[in-house]
């Protein structure tokens, strides 16, 4: 069935089963996740995302500190496919954000059952009452949802660095206007797949909506992160699409402006109102 078997294991790919009391149920809503060297915030994150989701299925693109260490000891992760193999060619980096999601939703669907899948990023906090926001999207409405995404800023007041003992959500009081709407949410149904050319969204969901909000941390957690980010892009993604922007961003972590030229607020209502759809 496509998008079920598609895809397949590397030699240097695994899946490790860690909670396993998760598998062999009838789960509502489980997530799916991929994350690189993410242990400053990854316990934040699965403890946040745990709150929401019956298990969560993860991929660790070869991670170098403590992640694969913190997914497989939290109580909601059921299973882990770990790579001991970073790619670092830009044609394969492209490559892999649909091939290793695709894994993640394949394997999800060969050892647990479930009827929605959510799938997040470590540096992202859904605002609101993400499982009764799901559990609300009756099958006459929604096959999938899109999430309103923000990106929070480091400011002249506003930039010591995120330490591991606090909540991320909130961590930051000012965000640019530009909204992102993600596919973030869609239920269970075999024709949703992740193909060669996708990235974080997945094809064959019809039936969309819009709602939630979404903090994003990935351009605020601290300076050091803003340049090492800026370095990532640079060296790994297209220059034309990519390096150019995040190469002229290098030394300017501290924002009283979004990236974009427009001024920031703070979370709420004001920031909503001024979106600016991209």
């Amino acid at each position: 069935m496509p998008g079920t078997s598609s895809w397949q294991l590397r030699d240097g790919e695994q899946i490790i089963a860690c909670n396993t009391s998760l598998l062999g149920h009838r789960h509502f809503l489980i997530g799916i996740t991929r994350v690189r060297n993410e242990a400053l915030i990854l316990r934040d994150t699965l403890d946040y995302v745990g709150k929401h989701v019956d298990a969560i299925v993860a991929y660790d693109d070869a991670s170098t500190d403590r992640t694969l260490e913190i997914l497989g000891g939290h109580p909601k992760v059921a299973l882990v496919v770990t790579n001991r193999s970073w790619e670092a060619d830009i044609g394969a980096r492209r490559i892999a954000e649909g091939r290793h999601r695709g894994l993640l939703l394949q394997t999800a669907r060969e050892q647990l059952q479930f009827d929605w899948i959510f799938c997040f990023d470590a540096d992202e906090r859904v605002t609101g009452d993400l499982r009764g926001f799901t559990e609300g999207t009756h099958s006459s409405d929604y096959d999938g949802v899109r999430v309103q995404l923000f990106d929070a800023y480091m400011t002249p007041g506003d930039h010591a660095p995120y330490q591991a003992d606090r909540e991320l959500l909130g961590f930051r009081r000012f965000f640019g206007p530009e909204r992102r709407d993600i596919l973030m949410l869609w239920r269970n149904r075999l024709e949703v797949i992740f193909a060669k050319h996708h990235a974080r969204e997945p094809g064959g969901v019809e039936r969309v909506g819009t709602g939630l909000y979404c903090q994003h941390y990935g351009k605020s957690l601290s300076v050091d992160h803003w340049e090492e980010t800026c370095e990532y892009y640079m060296r790994h993604f297209p220059f034309d699409a990519y390096g150019r922007k995040w190469r002229d961003r290098k030394g300017r972590a501290i924002h009283t402006q979004s990236d974009f030229m427009r001024p920031l607020y703070e979370w709420g209502d004001t920031l909503f109102a001024n979106a600016v759809k991209m």
